[in-house]
Formats: C-alpha cells, structure tokens, sequence
C-alpha cells in the first residue's frame, strides 16, 4: 500500500507532484500550511514540502508535528542561511568567504569580508528578495545586525546546479549539472545536456550526497553553485524540488517530480536517462500566447496564477535530440515571439555555440 504524500505548500511545485504521482497512482495532497484550519491527515500520511518557510497557524503546526514529516532535521538546517553556511563548512564543502552580521561595527565586519559584498538575510528571501549589494565605502544598514549574512562577491563565469535525489535506503541518484542564468536574483532559464567537466560532475555529487546523508535526506535536493576558474563554489541549497530542475519532465526518462515521490514512497530509485540537449526559461509576469506551441520541440507549462511583474507564472520546456536541432528551435522561438523570448533564445544560443 503507497502512502498518501502531504505537500506543505499548494502552488505549482505541489501541483506538478500531483501531476508526477498521478500516473503512479499515487496521491499526492498539496495544502496550504498558513491556514488556520485543521487538516485531515492520516496516521500513515508522508509529509513533504514545497516551500521552506510557513506560520505557526493551526495546519502549520500540525504539518510540523506529524510522526510522518520528512526531513525535518534538514529543513531546520536549511531555512537559516547560517545554519546553512555553517553546515557547509562543517562538512567540508567549498562556499565564498561568509560571516554572520553581529553587533555593532558592521563596517568592520563587512570589510573583513571583501570590498563588494552580497547581504542576504537568515531566513526568507527567495528570487532576489531580502537581499542587498554592498561595497567599501557605502554605510550598512542597522536592521542588518543580528539579521543577515554577509558573503564576498565572487568573479564567477557561470552558475550551475546540481539535482539530486537520496532514498532510506541512502540510494543516491543525480541529473547532469544544468547551466542558469539568474537575472536581478531570479533565475531566468537553465540549460541541460551540454558537455560538463568531469571534475565539477564528480565533485558536486560528491558535495551533494555528503550533505544529504549528513542529514538523512529523503527526496530531491538542489545544490546552486558558482564556476570560478573552472571550480565549484556552493552558493545554496534547496530541501526540495526545483525550479533548475524543471526541464527534467521532458528532457529526462523520469522528471525531478517523480523521483522526489518515488524516494519518499519509497519505490525503486534509479538513475533517469537524459534525452538530448534541454532549455528551460521561466515566463515572468505574462500573458498565455498559443505561439510558444508553434516552436518544434516546446512544451508549455502554465500555473494559472494572478500575474503581476515578475512573478512566475509558467514555464517553457524546449526539447530537442542535439544541439543543432536546439539552436533551430531557438533561432524560431526568437524570430516568432516577443522581446522576452528573444533575450532568452540568444542566452541559450550563446551556450550552445561556447
């Protein structure tokens, strides 16, 4: 008898494990963990989440408390960026110079860092949010004390992520490093199947899965890295499945949705397949247009959200057996749509061609 899984959270991540569980004949619940209202859980019920941080309202509380919840020690890790650091460190694992903002001379302290420095505060805060820029020179803010990180600026090439997935068993499987493009903190779109360095492959795996057994991680996990010099440098990580990873539910044999339930249900975890080169590109506060489906190869996926400025509101997945066959999709996405899809098509063009 499969458990019933509870998704902590009820938008498009839980309802793309919904549509994940389905073929599985899996139920999958996503609820709201901010109401005050008194869910009907089940004793043998697997508990999950989509978002990391939620109220101590009635539901909420009673999520966090089940006998069932999954992966609580690794979520208290993670929801702090310096619990979060701190782990990293603990553990061995590259990051930029780091420290917790305490006290009083922040200038100091920010100095002792670097001369440019990324703010970020301890919990909340996701695509760009609750985050500041600071050079030498410039005067802190006091609300940072006590409150925030700060972390030196790095001159990396690139950003890459890793997604991964760990059973009870301690089974561990993982999907290519994915290129992304991160625009004002939010990422923009990524770009799976290209060549990777064998060493980065090699070494963010090893990173990954030591962070997930130190934590006896069931499910996916996403690990953001910076490339400096051809290295990895850790950025964060995310105790759940991820917006990197979203090109995997046409670009790979079993999507990041299905290999998250499939650990928690505990099925059988094996290694998905890729199928040629994938872009992946968020739409951003925009309007549904049939002509993405004109492209060979696009697949839409759309969150029937309230849109507004910048916010995510579905996203593209474009498919396709090589990278010539890619860059011919790109060259008509960008020749077809708008100005948004056009700066998206010549990021992945850029990729395919370095």
């Amino acid at each position: 008898m499969l458990p019933r899984i509870v998704v902590a959270g009820n938008g498009q991540l839980g309802q793309m494990l919904q549509q994940a569980g389905a073929p599985m004949q899996l139920e999958v619940m996503p609820v709201d963990p901010n109401a005050d209202v008194q869910l009907e859980l089940r004793a043998d019920d697997v508990i999950t989440v989509e978002i990391e941080h939620w109220s101590d309202s009635v539901s909420g509380l009673q999520l966090k408390q089940h006998p069932n919840f999954r992966n609580k020690v690794a979520l208290h890790m993670v929801v702090d960026r310096q619990r979060q650091k701190s782990l990293l460190d603990r553990l061995q694992v590259p990051t930029s110079p780091w420290l917790s903002l305490e006290g009083d001379d922040l200038q100091a302290q920010l100095e002792s860092v670097g001369e440019r420095v990324i703010v970020k505060r301890r919990r909340g805060g996701y695509d760009g949010r609750g985050q500041w820029r600071w050079q030498k020179g410039d005067q802190p803010e006091a609300e940072w004390a006590g409150e925030c990180i700060a972390e030196a600026m790095i001159p990396f090439s690139h950003e890459v992520s890793l997604v991964g997935a760990r059973n009870a068993a301690g089974e561990k499987v993982f999907y290519p490093l994915t290129c992304n493009w991160h625009q004002d903190g939010i990422l923009r779109a990524s770009i799976a199947g290209l060549p990777i360095p064998a060493e980065q492959q090699r070494d963010a795996e090893a990173w990954l899965g030591r962070i997930m057994d130190d934590e006896g991680y069931i499910g996916v996990m996403a690990m953001e890295c910076f490339v400096v010099d051809g290295k990895l440098l850790v950025n964060e990580l995310a105790p759940r499945v991820h917006n990197s990873g979203h090109w995997t539910q046409e670009g790979a044999s079993i999507s990041q949705f299905e290999l998250h339930l499939r650990a928690l249900a505990g099925l059988p975890l094996i290694t998905p397949e890729v199928s040629g080169v994938s872009v992946m590109y968020n739409l951003l506060g925009r309007n549904w247009k049939p002509e993405w489906l004109s492209v060979q190869g696009a697949h839409v996926h759309w969150y029937g959200k309230e849109i507004r400025p910048g916010r995510k509101v579905g996203h593209v997945n474009i498919c396709r057996p090589d990278v010539p066959t890619l860059a011919e999709s790109l060259q008509a996405l960008g020749a077809q749509l708008d100005e948004e899809d056009s700066v998206v098509a010549e990021w992945a063009l850029a990729q395919l061609a370095s």
